[in-house]
């Protein structure tokens, strides 16, 4: 055979051995995303760092001689391991330094709360921490592998004695799956740590750096799913300027400002001016446009902007080699035994060192005292001198934990001579005393292993916990309506006659000022009614009767109707709240009979119940051609309701007689403690019931008074608030407070004597350490004072309206008492206050919301039968 023809059949055998393209980019994929999976993207649970960190920590480690290092240098020693360029090393390093835990920094590092950039690697310095030092790094039971060129060995996982991965958080984004676990506080991790190994469950939160406001209820403890609504610190300097103090998580002053300005420009938001005053600390000036409420640009803020973001956690984690998700408390705990482990392991190390130690110590002592160097003086043989060695000992060994080896007889023969000359019994004694102690402690350390992992967990709260408290605010945070709280961005108008409605109508008639992310209702002649969302230009039915902007779940706008009944010609009067509804689908008010036409309707906001004059035409056979009627005589009713005989005879017209009143009651206002908001869901305590010009009374722990309105839309510090109630200026106000000037409890009563809403008023001493300790509106209030009386306490109780006269609400007031006050607390009275009495009696009618009731044709049918109708004929 030809070589040709052998090579021929060499290609035709490598033809049948070759892969398809297709499956060797499935290998390729596949062998692609492992990497990016396990190399870059999620972290390993044992250390909580992803490989790029790991590897600049280990050089930092071999760089580190307690002086700072040029991050440059750092970045070059990093590369030895890290075979990905210089920028992903520089930016992990940058990372690592601004979450302040395992490096300390020297230089521009840049600032997370503005997003401003480090400086260049050549200009900024860092070196590791004492932290990182102490529980990050141990070679003994560090696992090690080589470097990627085998020039060098690297750790497989850093033997991290502490929860790293959730002190400082990780976010990856890799083939197929992503990370994102967020930062927890440094102390409360500790703690949780020790509750672990107590044998308590424990549920750990996010802290943030940035701190702000944080609702966990949706956290799910981290795992996928979950949510958390995180807040910027708004504060209200006064009824022009707002400030924001700190920011959400994830976001930067610069950011945070475009979302504003952006929200201004759509309309979402009016304000006048925004300044950026953060230095070392947040501040946000938001200067307001004029005749803007703070509460509802607050709200707005929160709704329209990046004041207010949702996070939503993914904790992943590498577990050999293998990506699992966890839940964050899952990861301390295998944080906490891992932690466990690898003391136990130092343990064990250090109790074998000890215990060579004392061997040695030991045969050093034999061999010198013994005289045992004189015995090898005339061997001749490097094994004769050991054998002599060896023999020496042999009385000995029978008390050593250990057989001797060569190697224990070879380290005797190296004692130089001026050791042996210079030994001193008694040192030796003393030295072999500490060892046996230490080996004792250990011993005792092993056997009570958790004991000592709480003490080590303590001693790291003691030396490194100072300044690393809570930054975050736990709260509940409510849900904003953004349709309550958007600016009124545009304008709308309608054409009746042709029936299109929206703001882009400028040249028809204007109904009001409205937002784009407003619904519009529209009421027709024929008696059908519609809900759509606003838009420029609409068709939503000719012949309009009522156009106006529609508020969902709004039980106190009702609708006044009169309608002729088309199929029987009666006149048929009604009173009717909308409810929940459908976007763009018709409802119909009346019967829905041919012929069927709306006469008189009115929309009244508070549940007004005009009178009205019915005019019947001459040609009908009543009496009574002319006469007035009251819509309050009705009840008000679903908007399915067929409604009441108004009379049997043609109409000729109706005219408004009277305007008229509520028929609704007052408004049970409630205050949610929790979140500092007022409600009418029944969620928190009653207030009181308002009308009108009703106003509320708040007082302040900064012994700030404040008088306001009863609009949902204010907002209230729950932890500044002392007291909340519906205000009486009859009622005297007593209050106890702390004078910061003469260290001294004061007493005073009062009566609110300013109106001015929205304003505060401060009736204490204005000392930065004053504060308000009891306040009551009582009639006659009592507290309990305990009084340091020598070396014995006293608990006295004192009626408040016997202390002291009404005065104006700027006096001063009396002491308390001239003896030292260790605690006073308010007398709860027993008798049914007034705002409780309150809550008994709730006039306002029942309307049911849903679809499902209020639509015709449903299952649950509120149309009256046609007998009632009989029945219940006014004329």
């Amino acid at each position: 055979m030809s070589d040709d023809n052998k090579i021929a059949d060499g290609a035709d055998e490598s033809l049948h051995t070759s892969v398809p393209v297709t499956g060797m980019y499935k290998d390729w994929f596949l062998d692609y995303a492992s990497y990016v999976i396990l190399e870059r993207a999620v972290p390993a649970i044992e250390d909580g760092l992803k490989p790029v960190q790991r590897r600049i920590l280990h050089a930092m480690k071999e760089m580190d001689d307690g002086r700072f290092n040029k991050v440059a240098n750092i970045i070059g020693q990093s590369m030895q391991y890290h075979p990905h360029g210089d920028q992903s090393i520089g930016d992990a390093i940058v990372n690592l330094g601004q979450k302040e835990l395992l490096i300390e920094t020297q230089g521009n590092w840049g600032d997370v709360r503005t997003g401003d950039g480090a400086a260049a690697a050549r200009y900024i310095e860092a070196r590791l921490s004492k932290f990182a030092l102490e529980v990050v790094f141990n070679p003994q039971t560090t696992e090690w592998q080589l470097s990627y060129d085998g020039r060098k060995r690297e750790p497989v996982t850093l033997p991290v004695k502490f929860p790293l991965l959730l002190a400082q958080g990780v976010e990856g984004i890799a083939v197929g799956l992503s990370t994102k676990i967020l930062p927890h506080n440094f102390i409360e991790l500790i703690l949780g740590s020790i509750e672990i190994l107590k044998g308590n469950k424990t549920n750990v939160l996010p802290d943030f750096i940035t701190g702000g406001l944080a609702d966990f209820s949706e956290y799910n403890e981290g795992h996928r799913g979950g949510k958390v609504k995180v807040r910027a610190r708004i504060e209200e300097e006064d009824s022009k300027t707002l400030l924001i103090k700190e920011i959400p998580y994830g976001t930067t002053t610069d950011s945070l400002i475009d979302s504003i300005l952006k929200a201004n420009d759509k309309g979402k938001i009016k304000i006048k001016k925004v300044v950026d005053n953060t230095a070392k600390d947040v501040e946000i000036q938001i200067q307001l446009a004029p005749g803007v409420s703070p509460d509802v640009t607050i709200d707005a803020l929160y709704a329209f902007t990046d004041c207010e973001i949702s996070i939503s956690p993914n904790a992943c984690v590498i577990i050999e080699d293998k990506p699992v998700f966890l839940t964050v408390n899952q990861i301390l705990e295998y944080n906490t035994q891992q932690t466990k482990d690898l003391l136990k392991r130092e343990l064990e190390i250090r109790k074998g060192e000890l215990m060579e130690k004392l061997l040695f110590s030991s045969l050093e002592k034999i061999f010198i005292e013994n005289r045992i160097y004189r015995d090898i003086e005339e061997c001749t043989t490097w094994d004769a001198v050991l054998e002599a060695i060896d023999r020496g000992l042999d009385p000995y060994k029978p008390d050593f934990y250990r057989e001797i080896t060569q190697e224990d007889l070879i380290r005797l023969t190296e004692i130089k001579i001026k050791r042996i000359s210079k030994f001193d019994a008694f040192k030796a004694d003393e030295l072999m005393k500490r060892l046996q102690e230490e080996l004792k402690e250990v011993n005792y350390n092993l056997k009570h292993l958790t004991d000592y992992a709480i003490k080590y967990y303590q001693n790291l709260l003691e030396k490194y916990g100072k300044g690393r408290e809570r930054k975050t605010e736990i709260r509940a945070l409510d849900t904003i309506e953004a349709t309550v709280v958007a600016a009124n961005n545009a304008k709308l108008y309608v054409n009746r006659a042709d029936g299109f409605v929206g703001y882009g109508l400028k040249k028809d008639e204007f109904i009001c000022d409205c937002s784009d992310l407003d619904d519009v209702i529209v009421i027709r002649r024929d008696g059908k009614f519609m809900v759509s969302k606003i838009q420029e230009k609409g068709f939503m039915g000719k012949d309009i009767l009522h156009v106006g902007v529609f508020r969902k779940n709004d039980d106190r706008m009702t609708y006044n109707l009169i309608y002729l009944e088309g199929a029987s010609g009666r006149t048929m009067v009604k009173r009717f709240q909308v409810g929940g509804i459908t976007r763009d689908k018709e409802y119909d008010l009346t019967k829905g009979t041919k012929g069927t036409k709306v006469l008189y309707l009115t929309a009244n906001p508070n549940g007004e119940a005009e009178i009205v004059t019915i005019y019947l035409t001459q040609g009908a056979k009543a009496r009574v051609k002319v006469f007035d009627f009251d819509f309050a005589e009705i009840e008000i009713k679903g908007r399915g309701a067929g409604g009441n005989i108004l009379t049997k005879y043609p109409v000729r017209k109706i005219q408004l007689k009277m305007e008229g009143k509520s028929t609704l009651g007052g408004l049970n206002i409630y205050y949610d403690v929790v979140i500092g908001r007022l409600n009418t869901d029944q969620r928190g305590k009653l207030i009181g019931n308002f009308l009108g010009d009703d106003k509320i009374l708040v007082c302040y722990k900064n012994g700030d008074y404040e008088l306001t309105s009863f609009e949902l839309t204010n907002r209230y510090e729950p932890g500044d608030v002392v007291l909340i109630e519906k205000f009486d200026p009859q009622k005297v106000i007593s209050a106890i407070y702390y004078d910061g000037a003469t260290k001294t409890y004061f007493v005073k009563r009062f009566l609110i004597e300013t109106t001015t809403i929205n304003k505060r008023f401060n009736f204490i001493t204005d000392h930065k350490l004053s504060y308000l300790k009891v306040v009551s509106t009582e009639g006659q209030p009592q507290v309990s004072v305990t009084l340091i009386k020598g070396k014995e306490e006293e608990v006295m109780e004192y009626d408040l309206d016997m202390l002291i006269d009404v005065k104006g609400w700027k006096a001063i007031g009396n002491k308390l008492s001239t003896y030292p006050v260790k605690e006073i607390s308010l007398v709860q009275s027993e008798k049914v206050s007034a705002v409780e009495s309150d809550s008994e009696e709730d006039d306002s009618p029942e309307v049911s919301d849903s679809d499902e009731q209020l639509e015709i044709g449903s299952t649950i049918d509120l149309t009256p039968k046609k007998e009632e109708d009989e029945q219940l004929g006014l004329f």
